[in-house]
């Protein structure tokens, strides 16, 4: 795994309906779903909410593909999250040797590389300037536990029906003013949110810009139940520009969202800064 490959995967960072067949009396006949029944979208929203993973800490351990073009490039490593605050991963490719660490805040991401004994420090920009696409702290946590964005208004959803799940749909929704850090305000253009009417979990979010050809950053979700709540355990995201398609999936195991973490990120005095990755 090159560095080139890292530096996409790090940045980047960031469901069919099933037709179920039945035996009845030797004979196999078609399970059709009764169509959902439409609800407001106070209602499908709250549901959301009282249904999102709660967690302090959030822990697992990962395996991940990236797709760019054609190539394909596997990894492995950890993550570990403190809600609102922090963002820690660590890359181990091969044989559990850890290659690189990053550490991400609401105001900065800093990145270690172990083999070219080098770090890099900077703000969110940089990592929406690698990947061409505007996101921020609260957003990434949000892609990452299965969650709807904090902070972010939600006066303007309106509520629909997509192929047997629940969707809210919005327009240039909002962060909250007091939320807004550097003075720059983050608009999310267009946001469909697809609801599982069993769990009211999300099982697919979407934003998009809205003019013709605009970029497009999708998640996918499949749960598990750890402990009394589902938390994520596939996840696939893709990211969508008028020059390129980008897809990482990443699987989950090992998940904890009980215990108190650390977030180890000292850089070696002999290590060198460099002014990107």
């Amino acid at each position: 795994m090159n560095k080139t490959t890292i530096k996409k995967a790090f940045s980047f960072l960031i469901i069919i309906s099933t037709l179920i067949l039945a035996d009845s009396c030797g004979s196999v006949r078609h399970t059709i779903k009764e169509p959902l029944k439409e609800e407001g979208a106070e209602y499908l929203f709250s549901h959301l909410k009282s249904n999102e993973l709660k967690y302090d800490f959030f822990s697992a351990k990962f395996s991940a593909s990236f797709y760019q073009q054609r190539n394909q490039t596997s990894f492995s490593g950890q993550i570990r999250i403190q809600k609102d605050s922090l963002i820690w991963i660590s890359i181990s490719p091969v044989l559990g040797i850890e290659m690189a660490r990053l550490l991400i805040t609401n105001d900065s991401v800093k990145y270690m590389n172990r083999i070219d004994n080098n770090y890099f420090i900077s703000d969110f920009n940089y990592i929406n300037s690698l990947i061409n696409s505007t996101l921020d702290f609260d957003m990434l946590q949000a892609f990452l536990t299965g969650n709807d964005f904090s902070f972010y208004e939600n006066s303007s959803f309106r509520p629909g029906v997509d192929n047997q799940e629940y969707k809210l749909i919005t327009t240039n929704r909002r962060k909250l003013k007091k939320y807004v850090r550097n003075n720059q305000e983050i608009n999310i253009p267009i946001q469909n949110i697809w609801l599982s009417p069993e769990t009211f979990k999300i099982s697919r979010v979407l934003i998009r810009e809205l003019q013709q050809g605009g970029r497009k950053l999708e998640g996918k979700y499949e749960y598990e139940l750890e402990g009394n709540q589902l938390v994520p355990h596939k996840l696939s995201f893709d990211l969508e520009t008028s020059e390129h398609k980008n897809q990482i999936n990443v699987e989950y195991s090992k998940v904890s969202i009980t215990e108190s973490l650390s977030f180890p990120f000292r850089i070696p005095d002999k290590y060198t800064r460099v002014e990107k990755f």
